[in-house]
């Protein structure tokens, strides 16, 4: 079964579903004897159809043994049912009919840990079923808090919020939330977007799901508006925590969880008879250290040393500042100081009023500022998910490693697309092959698929660079149709696409980290799936650290990086001319 704990000490160590001893040696499956999920399976036609041919028998036995390998490594137990885990029956019965009929491993442990409400990091491999992981104790927590209501029980109203790092992802989670329909087709709860042209509901939904820019953009302008929101949100959701945390985004998300902690403390003091605040605080001290709770602490986040940080509060942080009853407990502290270390420890003593839920797919520890660390730091007392394959080699995937030269880099790779064609590729619940091909850049992408044309093979194409509305049809076809999918990172993260069955590295990911996101996009949800990787001199490093992981069986986390770190590395070695060679001939092809 899959573990979870709290001490974020352990958090160094990688947590498996199942201990490492009552694992037997797992050696990746020939794709050739590897069928399809249980659809093809429960098909009577395409059984007679096999058993005409005895060297067709052989290969649906190994279908049979294949498939029951591969939901080892994601269904939980059978014992293990969605009402066992402490779910609604409505909720239960939504799932099964919406064709989950048991938990997955990750979801079986997940699920428990977020409705006994305390603070939960979900980190497992892609595909693991993490969205469904949050979704589902949230639904159950709102429907549960609706039904006391009926009952004349008084109840909060729990909003949930979810926080992703883009419009596409926003977009999927809405969908898989109203995919949980009543026994006449209506949707549980009602969910709705903010973001890209969809702005606030007129209707106040029960989760909302929004990018961290969008919700500061609908809830600053007015104040009042702001106050009453964050005392309305009882869930807070990242996903891609370890995208939200770091790069670009960090700003925001910390100002964020600022905004709701400090909620929680003025609630908290507000249900208290007395208010407990250190004798000698004067009021210029006071307000001092009340505005550092709403912004002034990203810094004591990503530095060790608290007490030398000095941050400035903007006008409109002192004004959200006022919220708090300064003027009330001014009347019962005396005047003068106090050391800041004190204070900050008695801020720390108040009683929790929302819950927070981390997810990624990717969490590295190494170093002060990566997401992991920050989490350990700022939810100490926080549950830890984490999957059997975390960061590691999945025994699911086929792996293909092709070293490649300017000359050999264009006939790799429409070999490798043909390969996508062969019969043991298709989804055989619609008879169709889904291919995606990664490059670095929309450049490359638009040379892989200029190049795939003259091979007479047609794609689709994914990259920042086309519209909003266009990448989303474009997936929508993609899912629909199949065939060949053309696309930079940007595809890389969230997007959940059902049975592809084959994914291409055109370009070699720049980190670790990427490459993980790239081959997680197949062998999703108890399949099987193939992953080809093209790469040249200039990315044998980053290739050498991945095998070497995956061929001891730890995690590849040693090898992740920045972007940038293995391609200083490179240019120390002299390969700085190699680097960006396959792209530029990619492109002048």
């Amino acid at each position: 079964m899959l573990h979870h704990r709290s001490p974020a000490s352990m958090l160094h160590s990688s947590y498996k579903i199942l201990a490492p001893s009552s694992l037997p040696p797992r050696q990746p499956k020939p794709l050739s004897q590897l069928k399809p999920s249980f659809s093809f399976l429960s098909s009577p036609l395409r059984i007679r159809l096999f058993f005409l041919n005895p060297r067709a028998i052989r290969g649906f036995a190994s279908a049979v043994v294949a498939e029951t390998k591969a939901a080892e490594t994601f269904f939980s137990d059978h014992a293990v049912s969605w009402a066992s885990l402490g779910l609604s029956h409505p909720l239960s019965r939504a799932l099964s009919n919406t064709g989950f009929s048991r938990p997955s491993l990750v979801q079986a442990a997940a699920i428990p840990s977020i409705l006994s409400g305390k603070d939960v990091v979900i980190a497992a491999e892609t595909g693991s079923g993490k969205t469904h992981s949050y979704l589902v104790p949230l639904i159950n927590n709102r429907l549960s808090a609706s039904a006391s209501q009926q009952g004349l029980t008084p109840t909060p109203s729990g909003l949930s919020l979810v926080l992703c790092p883009n419009v596409l992802l926003c977009d999927q989670v809405v969908r898989m939330a109203s995919g949980l329909c009543d026994d006449d087709g209506h949707p549980l709860l009602k969910v709705a977007a903010v973001c890209g042209r969809q702005g606030w509901p007129v209707n106040q939904p029960d989760i909302i799901v929004s990018t961290p820019a969008a919700l500061l953009n609908n809830i600053d302008p007015k104040k009042q508006s702001r106050s009453s929101f964050i005392r309305g949100v009882k869930y807070v959701v990242f996903d891609e925590a370890d995208m939200l945390l770091c790069g670009g985004f960090q700003n925001q998300v910390i100002r964020l969880i600022n905004m709701l902690r400090f909620d929680e403390k003025q609630l908290s003091r507000a249900n208290k008879s007395a208010v407990e605040v250190p004798q000698g605080i004067g009021s210029d001290s006071l307000e001092r250290f009340s505005s550092e709770d709403v912004e002034g602490q990203q810094e004591s986040v990503l530095e060790e040393d608290e007490e030398d940080q000095q941050e400035s509060v903007s006008e409109e942080e002192e004004d959200f500042v006022v919220e708090f009853e300064v003027e009330d407990i001014k009347e019962e502290i005396e005047a003068g100081s106090i050391d800041r270390k004190d204070w900050r420890r008695v801020r720390k003593n108040y009683e929790r009023s929302k819950q927070y839920i981390f997810v990624a797919a990717t969490l590295p520890v190494n170093g002060k500022k990566t997401a992991g660390a920050m989490l350990k730091r700022m939810f100490p007392d926080a549950n830890w998910i984490s999957g059997t394959y975390l960061h590691c080699h999945n025994p699911r995937l086929e792996r293909k490693w092709v070293e490649v030269t300017v000359d050999t880099q264009l006939h790799a790779l429409i070999e490798a697309v043909k390969q996508g064609f062969r019969s043991d590729m298709l989804d055989y619940g619609a008879g169709v092959s889904r291919t995606m091909v990664f490059a670095n850049t929309v450049e490359a992408v638009e040379a892989v698929a200029k190049i795939l044309g003259k091979a007479g093979i047609e794609c689709f194409r994914y990259h920042k660079d086309s519209s909003l509305e266009e990448r989303a049809k474009t997936l929508v076809d993609f899912r629909e149709k199949g065939g060949v999918f053309v696309c930079t990172d940007a595809a890389a993260r969230g997007v959940d696409i059902p049975d592809v069955s084959h994914v291409i590295q055109a370009d070699f990911a720049t980190s670790a980290v990427d490459f993980l996101h790239r081959v997680g996009r197949t062998a999703r949800a108890g399949h099987h799936g193939l992953v080809t990787s093209l790469y040249t001199e200039s990315n044998r490093d980053l290739v050498d650290a991945i095998r070497q992981a995956e061929k001891l069986g730890q995690p590849v986390e040693t090898a992740f990086s920045r972007k940038r770190s293995f391609r200083n590395k490179l240019k120390k070695r002299g390969f700085s001319k190699l680097i960006d060679k396959s792209t530029v001939a990619l492109t002048n092809a």
